[in-house]
Protein backbone atom coordinates (compact mmCIF):
# COMPACT_ATOMS: atom_id res chain seq x y z
CA UNK A 1 0.00 0.00 0.00
CA UNK A 2 1.31 3.48 -0.92
CA UNK A 3 0.45 5.52 2.16
CA UNK A 4 2.32 8.54 0.79
CA UNK A 5 -0.46 9.00 -1.76
CA UNK A 6 -2.87 10.44 0.80
CA UNK A 7 -0.76 12.00 3.53
CA UNK A 8 -0.11 15.68 2.96
CA UNK A 9 -2.19 17.10 0.14
CA UNK A 10 -2.95 20.58 -1.03
CA UNK A 11 -6.49 21.57 -0.17
CA UNK A 12 -8.95 19.47 1.85
CA UNK A 13 -8.31 15.79 2.47
CA UNK A 14 -10.98 13.61 0.90
CA UNK A 15 -12.96 11.54 3.37
CA UNK A 16 -12.13 7.83 2.98
CA UNK A 17 -14.91 5.49 1.92
CA UNK A 18 -13.56 2.16 3.21
CA UNK A 19 -13.49 1.56 6.96
CA UNK A 20 -11.42 -0.96 8.94
CA UNK A 21 -13.05 -4.37 9.22
CA UNK A 22 -13.09 -3.81 12.98
CA UNK A 23 -12.98 -0.49 14.88
CA UNK A 24 -11.59 -2.21 17.99
CA UNK A 25 -8.19 -0.65 18.68
CA UNK A 26 -8.52 -0.55 22.48
CA UNK A 27 -5.48 -1.48 24.56
CA UNK A 28 -7.60 -3.57 26.91
CA UNK A 29 -9.86 -5.37 26.62
CA UNK A 30 -8.51 -5.91 23.13
CA UNK A 31 -9.92 -7.04 19.81
CA UNK A 32 -11.03 -10.63 19.37
CA UNK A 33 -9.22 -12.83 16.86
CA UNK A 34 -10.20 -12.51 13.19
CA UNK A 35 -13.38 -14.42 12.39
CA UNK A 36 -14.43 -14.72 16.02
CA UNK A 37 -18.06 -15.52 16.82
CA UNK A 38 -19.31 -16.17 20.33
CA UNK A 39 -21.47 -19.11 19.32
CA UNK A 40 -18.63 -20.97 17.65
CA UNK A 41 -15.92 -20.07 20.16
CA UNK A 42 -17.93 -21.01 23.24
CA UNK A 43 -19.96 -23.93 21.90
CA UNK A 44 -18.08 -26.50 24.02
CA UNK A 45 -18.26 -24.60 27.31
CA UNK A 46 -19.30 -26.85 30.22
CA UNK A 47 -21.96 -24.38 31.36
CA UNK A 48 -23.48 -25.24 34.73
CA UNK A 49 -20.75 -27.73 35.58
CA UNK A 50 -18.36 -27.38 38.50
CA UNK A 51 -14.93 -26.07 37.62
CA UNK A 52 -13.59 -28.94 39.74
CA UNK A 53 -15.40 -31.66 37.81
CA UNK A 54 -13.12 -33.93 35.77
CA UNK A 55 -14.41 -32.57 32.45
CA UNK A 56 -13.66 -28.99 33.52
CA UNK A 57 -10.25 -29.92 34.91
CA UNK A 58 -9.29 -31.36 31.51
CA UNK A 59 -9.94 -27.97 29.95
CA UNK A 60 -8.07 -26.07 32.66
CA UNK A 61 -5.05 -28.33 32.30
CA UNK A 62 -5.15 -27.98 28.53
CA UNK A 63 -5.06 -24.20 28.92
CA UNK A 64 -1.99 -24.48 31.15
CA UNK A 65 -0.25 -26.98 28.85
CA UNK A 66 -0.99 -25.02 25.66
CA UNK A 67 0.18 -21.80 27.28
CA UNK A 68 3.46 -23.41 28.23
CA UNK A 69 3.95 -24.97 24.80
CA UNK A 70 3.12 -21.91 22.72
CA UNK A 71 5.23 -19.54 24.82
CA UNK A 72 8.17 -21.96 24.97
CA UNK A 73 8.21 -21.88 28.77
CA UNK A 74 10.92 -24.14 30.27
CA UNK A 75 9.73 -27.51 31.54
CA UNK A 76 10.69 -26.80 35.15
CA UNK A 77 8.69 -23.54 35.28
CA UNK A 78 5.14 -23.68 36.64
CA UNK A 79 1.99 -22.06 35.25
CA UNK A 80 -1.26 -21.30 37.08
CA UNK A 81 -4.56 -19.50 36.64
CA UNK A 82 -5.16 -17.09 39.53
CA UNK A 83 -7.80 -14.53 40.57
CA UNK A 84 -8.10 -10.85 39.69
CA UNK A 85 -6.44 -10.57 36.29
CA UNK A 86 -2.82 -9.49 35.86
CA UNK A 87 -3.17 -7.22 38.87
CA UNK A 88 -4.03 -10.11 41.16
CA UNK A 89 -1.29 -12.31 39.72
CA UNK A 90 1.40 -9.71 40.29
CA UNK A 91 0.15 -8.59 43.70
CA UNK A 92 0.13 -12.16 45.07
CA UNK A 93 3.81 -12.44 44.11
CA UNK A 94 4.79 -9.07 45.54
CA UNK A 95 3.10 -9.88 48.85
CA UNK A 96 4.32 -13.49 48.99
CA UNK A 97 7.92 -13.20 47.79
CA UNK A 98 9.32 -9.78 48.63
CA UNK A 99 11.04 -8.92 51.90
CA UNK A 100 14.23 -10.95 52.38
CA UNK A 101 16.29 -8.86 49.94
CA UNK A 102 16.37 -5.17 49.00
CA UNK A 103 14.08 -4.36 46.08
CA UNK A 104 14.67 -2.34 42.89
CA UNK A 105 11.45 -1.29 41.14
CA UNK A 106 11.59 0.12 37.62
CA UNK A 107 8.82 2.12 36.00
CA UNK A 108 8.29 4.46 33.08
CA UNK A 109 4.51 4.77 32.94
CA UNK A 110 1.35 4.57 35.06
CA UNK A 111 1.01 0.86 35.77
CA UNK A 112 4.65 0.37 36.70
CA UNK A 113 4.36 3.35 39.02
CA UNK A 114 1.37 1.66 40.61
CA UNK A 115 3.54 -1.30 41.59
CA UNK A 116 6.15 1.07 43.02
CA UNK A 117 3.49 2.86 45.06
CA UNK A 118 2.25 -0.45 46.48
CA UNK A 119 5.75 -1.49 47.51
CA UNK A 120 6.35 1.85 49.16
CA UNK A 121 2.96 2.65 50.69
CA UNK A 122 1.33 -0.73 51.30
CA UNK A 123 4.13 -3.22 51.88
CA UNK A 124 6.32 -0.39 53.21
CA UNK A 125 9.51 -2.16 52.16
CA UNK A 126 12.46 -0.53 53.96
CA UNK A 127 15.14 -1.17 51.35
CA UNK A 128 13.44 0.02 48.18
CA UNK A 129 15.09 1.80 45.26
CA UNK A 130 13.13 3.37 42.40
CA UNK A 131 14.41 3.58 38.83
CA UNK A 132 12.10 5.75 36.78
CA UNK A 133 11.90 7.58 33.48
CA UNK A 134 9.51 9.99 31.81
CA UNK A 135 6.93 8.80 29.34
CA UNK A 136 8.64 7.81 26.10
CA UNK A 137 11.87 6.56 27.67
CA UNK A 138 13.28 3.60 29.61
CA UNK A 139 15.01 4.07 32.97
CA UNK A 140 18.64 3.04 33.52
CA UNK A 141 17.92 -0.67 33.91
CA UNK A 142 21.63 -1.49 33.93
CA UNK A 143 21.95 0.42 37.21
CA UNK A 144 19.75 -2.10 39.04
CA UNK A 145 21.38 -4.88 41.06
CA UNK A 146 19.73 -8.25 40.31
CA UNK A 147 22.74 -10.01 41.80
CA UNK A 148 21.74 -8.85 45.28
CA UNK A 149 18.29 -7.30 44.95
CA UNK A 150 14.87 -8.43 43.78
CA UNK A 151 13.79 -6.45 40.71
CA UNK A 152 10.20 -5.57 39.78
CA UNK A 153 9.45 -4.20 36.31
CA UNK A 154 6.97 -4.19 33.46
CA UNK A 155 7.98 -5.71 30.14
CA UNK A 156 5.85 -3.36 28.08
CA UNK A 157 4.62 0.01 29.28
CA UNK A 158 0.98 -0.22 28.17
CA UNK A 159 0.38 3.51 28.67
CA UNK A 160 3.67 4.75 27.16
CA UNK A 161 4.37 2.37 24.28
CA UNK A 162 7.90 1.68 25.57
CA UNK A 163 9.11 -1.88 26.11
CA UNK A 164 12.19 -3.69 27.40
CA UNK A 165 14.37 -4.68 24.47
CA UNK A 166 17.50 -5.97 26.19
CA UNK A 167 17.96 -8.19 29.23
CA UNK A 168 21.74 -8.18 29.39
CA UNK A 169 21.42 -6.33 32.70
CA UNK A 170 19.99 -9.48 34.31
CA UNK A 171 22.75 -12.02 35.14
CA UNK A 172 21.95 -15.72 34.94
CA UNK A 173 23.60 -16.38 38.31
CA UNK A 174 21.60 -13.68 40.13
CA UNK A 175 20.65 -13.97 43.77
CA UNK A 176 17.57 -11.79 43.45
CA UNK A 177 14.27 -12.58 41.77
CA UNK A 178 13.10 -10.80 38.63
CA UNK A 179 9.36 -10.17 38.81
CA UNK A 180 7.83 -9.02 35.52
CA UNK A 181 4.39 -7.71 34.61
CA UNK A 182 4.22 -8.66 30.91
CA UNK A 183 0.50 -8.41 30.34
CA UNK A 184 0.68 -6.33 27.14
CA UNK A 185 3.88 -7.94 25.85
CA UNK A 186 3.55 -11.71 26.20
CA UNK A 187 2.40 -13.49 22.99
CA UNK A 188 3.67 -10.53 20.93
CA UNK A 189 7.29 -10.22 22.09
CA UNK A 190 10.12 -12.64 22.74
CA UNK A 191 10.56 -13.35 26.46
CA UNK A 192 14.01 -14.67 27.52
CA UNK A 193 12.79 -17.07 30.19
CA UNK A 194 16.24 -17.59 31.70
CA UNK A 195 16.10 -13.93 32.77
CA UNK A 196 12.63 -14.13 34.32
CA UNK A 197 11.61 -15.67 37.66
CA UNK A 198 8.03 -14.45 37.81
CA UNK A 199 5.89 -13.36 34.87
CA UNK A 200 2.23 -12.36 34.96
CA UNK A 201 -0.40 -11.44 32.39
CA UNK A 202 -4.13 -11.58 31.70
CA UNK A 203 -6.12 -13.10 28.85
CA UNK A 204 -7.55 -9.79 27.64
CA UNK A 205 -4.49 -8.33 25.87
CA UNK A 206 -2.58 -9.85 22.94
CA UNK A 207 -4.91 -12.84 22.51
CA UNK A 208 -8.08 -10.75 22.89
CA UNK A 209 -9.46 -12.88 25.71
CA UNK A 210 -11.75 -11.95 28.57
CA UNK A 211 -10.87 -10.07 31.75
CA UNK A 212 -10.75 -11.01 35.47
CA UNK A 213 -8.41 -14.02 35.31
CA UNK A 214 -4.66 -13.78 35.82
CA UNK A 215 -1.85 -16.00 34.60
CA UNK A 216 1.15 -16.72 36.80
CA UNK A 217 4.43 -18.22 35.60
CA UNK A 218 7.18 -18.95 38.13
CA UNK A 219 10.70 -20.35 37.91
CA UNK A 220 12.34 -22.88 40.25
CA UNK A 221 14.09 -19.96 41.92
CA UNK A 222 10.71 -18.38 42.70
CA UNK A 223 9.51 -21.71 44.11
CA UNK A 224 12.55 -21.81 46.37
CA UNK A 225 11.69 -18.33 47.66
CA UNK A 226 8.10 -19.32 48.36
CA UNK A 227 9.11 -22.40 50.33
CA UNK A 228 11.96 -20.82 52.27
CA UNK A 229 10.49 -17.44 53.19
CA UNK A 230 7.41 -16.51 55.21
CA UNK A 231 6.36 -12.84 54.94
CA UNK A 232 5.88 -10.95 58.23
CA UNK A 233 2.44 -9.73 57.09
CA UNK A 234 -0.77 -11.76 56.78
CA UNK A 235 -1.70 -13.11 53.34
CA UNK A 236 -5.33 -13.32 52.20
CA UNK A 237 -6.50 -16.60 50.71
CA UNK A 238 -6.22 -15.46 47.10
CA UNK A 239 -2.50 -14.65 47.62
CA UNK A 240 -1.48 -18.00 49.09
CA UNK A 241 0.67 -20.34 47.00
CA UNK A 242 1.96 -22.62 49.76
CA UNK A 243 0.50 -25.05 52.27
CA UNK A 244 2.39 -25.89 55.47
CA UNK A 245 5.59 -24.44 54.04
CA UNK A 246 5.39 -26.40 50.77
CA UNK A 247 4.38 -25.21 47.34
CA UNK A 248 0.73 -25.86 46.57
CA UNK A 249 1.46 -28.06 43.55
CA UNK A 250 -2.25 -28.59 42.88
CA UNK A 251 -2.57 -24.89 42.00
CA UNK A 252 -0.18 -25.46 39.10
CA UNK A 253 -2.07 -28.56 37.98
CA UNK A 254 -5.37 -26.76 37.52
CA UNK A 255 -6.86 -26.74 41.03
CA UNK A 256 -7.57 -23.01 41.06
CA UNK A 257 -7.82 -20.92 44.24
CA UNK A 258 -11.41 -19.86 43.63
CA UNK A 259 -14.14 -20.36 41.05
CA UNK A 260 -13.20 -19.37 37.51
CA UNK A 261 -15.49 -18.65 34.58
CA UNK A 262 -15.54 -21.68 32.33
CA UNK A 263 -16.88 -19.42 29.56
CA UNK A 264 -13.82 -17.18 29.85
CA UNK A 265 -11.61 -20.25 29.92
CA UNK A 266 -13.25 -21.62 26.77
CA UNK A 267 -12.65 -18.25 25.13
CA UNK A 268 -8.96 -18.45 26.10
CA UNK A 269 -8.72 -21.98 24.68
CA UNK A 270 -10.19 -20.65 21.42
CA UNK A 271 -7.54 -17.90 21.34
CA UNK A 272 -4.77 -20.43 21.95
CA UNK A 273 -6.07 -22.64 19.13
CA UNK A 274 -6.11 -19.62 16.82
CA UNK A 275 -2.52 -18.88 17.86
CA UNK A 276 -1.49 -22.29 16.60
CA UNK A 277 -3.33 -21.65 13.33
CA UNK A 278 -1.26 -18.54 12.56
CA UNK A 279 2.10 -20.14 13.33
CA UNK A 280 2.28 -20.10 17.10
CA UNK A 281 4.36 -17.55 18.95
CA UNK A 282 6.43 -16.54 15.92
CA UNK A 283 3.29 -15.99 13.88
CA UNK A 284 1.75 -13.85 16.61
CA UNK A 285 4.89 -11.75 16.89
CA UNK A 286 5.09 -11.22 13.15
CA UNK A 287 1.44 -10.15 12.94
CA UNK A 288 2.00 -7.56 15.65
CA UNK A 289 5.21 -6.31 14.07
CA UNK A 290 3.46 -5.96 10.71
CA UNK A 291 0.83 -3.76 12.38
CA UNK A 292 3.51 -1.56 13.92
CA UNK A 293 5.19 -1.41 10.52
CA UNK A 294 2.03 -0.13 8.83
CA UNK A 295 1.60 2.56 11.47
CA UNK A 296 5.31 3.45 11.33
CA UNK A 297 5.11 4.00 7.58
CA UNK A 298 2.34 6.51 8.14
CA UNK A 299 4.13 8.29 11.00
CA UNK A 300 7.40 8.51 9.06
CA UNK A 301 5.69 10.28 6.15
CA UNK A 302 3.42 12.56 8.14
CA UNK A 303 4.77 15.75 9.67
CA UNK A 304 2.08 16.29 12.32
CA UNK A 305 2.44 12.99 14.22
CA UNK A 306 5.25 11.27 16.13
CA UNK A 307 5.79 8.28 18.38
CA UNK A 308 5.84 8.87 22.13
CA UNK A 309 8.62 6.25 22.36
CA UNK A 310 11.73 8.07 21.18
CA UNK A 311 13.98 5.04 20.63
CA UNK A 312 12.74 2.68 17.87
CA UNK A 313 14.53 -0.21 19.61
CA UNK A 314 12.26 0.07 22.66
CA UNK A 315 9.10 0.98 20.77
CA UNK A 316 6.18 -1.29 21.58
CA UNK A 317 4.54 -3.30 18.82
CA UNK A 318 1.33 -3.70 20.83
CA UNK A 319 0.25 -0.57 22.74
CA UNK A 320 1.58 1.97 20.24
CA UNK A 321 1.43 5.53 21.58
CA UNK A 322 1.65 8.61 19.36
CA UNK A 323 1.55 12.34 19.98
CA UNK A 324 0.17 15.15 17.82
CA UNK A 325 2.46 18.08 18.67
CA UNK A 326 0.51 20.73 16.75
CA UNK A 327 -2.88 19.72 18.16
CA UNK A 328 -4.23 20.97 21.48
CA UNK A 329 -5.42 18.40 24.07
CA UNK A 330 -9.00 19.37 23.22
CA UNK A 331 -8.37 18.82 19.52
CA UNK A 332 -6.90 15.39 20.24
CA UNK A 333 -10.12 14.50 22.07
CA UNK A 334 -12.17 15.80 19.16
CA UNK A 335 -10.21 13.54 16.79
CA UNK A 336 -10.87 10.45 18.92
CA UNK A 337 -14.56 11.32 19.18
CA UNK A 338 -14.82 11.88 15.42
CA UNK A 339 -13.22 8.51 14.66
CA UNK A 340 -15.53 6.81 17.16
CA UNK A 341 -18.57 8.55 15.65
CA UNK A 342 -17.53 7.29 12.22
CA UNK A 343 -17.15 3.77 13.71
CA UNK A 344 -13.55 3.69 12.54
CA UNK A 345 -11.67 3.43 15.84
CA UNK A 346 -12.87 2.95 19.42
CA UNK A 347 -11.05 3.76 22.69
CA UNK A 348 -7.81 5.17 21.23
CA UNK A 349 -7.33 8.15 23.53
CA UNK A 350 -4.12 8.14 25.54
CA UNK A 351 -4.23 6.93 29.13
CA UNK A 352 -5.37 9.60 31.60
CA UNK A 353 -1.91 10.01 33.18
CA UNK A 354 0.00 9.94 29.88
CA UNK A 355 0.79 12.92 27.63
CA UNK A 356 -2.16 13.84 25.36
CA UNK A 357 -2.17 11.71 22.25
CA UNK A 358 -3.43 8.43 20.83
CA UNK A 359 -2.86 4.82 21.86
CA UNK A 360 -3.48 2.37 19.02
CA UNK A 361 -3.51 -1.34 19.79
CA UNK A 362 -1.44 -3.25 17.24
CA UNK A 363 -1.49 -6.68 18.87
CA UNK A 364 -1.72 -9.93 16.94
CA UNK A 365 -5.52 -10.10 16.69
CA UNK A 366 -5.60 -6.85 14.69
CA UNK A 367 -5.37 -7.18 10.89
CA UNK A 368 -2.69 -5.07 9.20
CA UNK A 369 -5.15 -3.94 6.54
CA UNK A 370 -7.25 -2.40 9.30
CA UNK A 371 -4.25 -0.44 10.58
CA UNK A 372 -3.60 0.87 7.07
CA UNK A 373 -7.23 1.94 6.68
CA UNK A 374 -7.18 3.51 10.15
CA UNK A 375 -4.24 5.66 9.06
CA UNK A 376 -6.24 7.03 6.13
CA UNK A 377 -9.09 7.95 8.45
CA UNK A 378 -6.75 9.47 11.02
CA UNK A 379 -5.28 11.67 8.30
CA UNK A 380 -8.77 12.83 7.36
CA UNK A 381 -9.88 13.39 10.96
CA UNK A 382 -6.76 15.40 11.79
CA UNK A 383 -7.37 17.68 8.83
CA UNK A 384 -11.03 18.05 9.75
CA UNK A 385 -10.26 19.07 13.35
CA UNK A 386 -6.86 20.78 13.33
CA UNK A 387 -6.51 22.17 9.83
CA UNK A 388 -10.12 23.23 9.42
Amino acid sequence: MNIAAFIIMAGPVIKPTVKPGSPCFSSGPCKKRPGYTIGEALKDTPIGRSHRHASSMVKIRKALDDTKRILGIPEDYRVAIVPASDTGALEMCLWSMLGPLPVDVCYWEAFGKGWADDLKNQLKLPNLREFKADYGYLPALHETDPMNHDVVFTWNGTTSGVCVNDCSWIPDNRRGLTICDATSGVFAMDIPWNKIDVLTYSWQKVLGGEAAHGMLIISPRAVERLTSYTPPWPLPKIFRMTKKGQLDEDLFKGSVINTISMMCLEDYLDALAWSDSVGGLEGLIQRSKANLGALSEFVDKTEWIDFLAKDPASRSNTSVCVVLPKATPDQVKQITKLLEKEQVAYDIGSYRDAPPGLRIWCGATVDTKDVELFCQWLNWAYNEVVKA
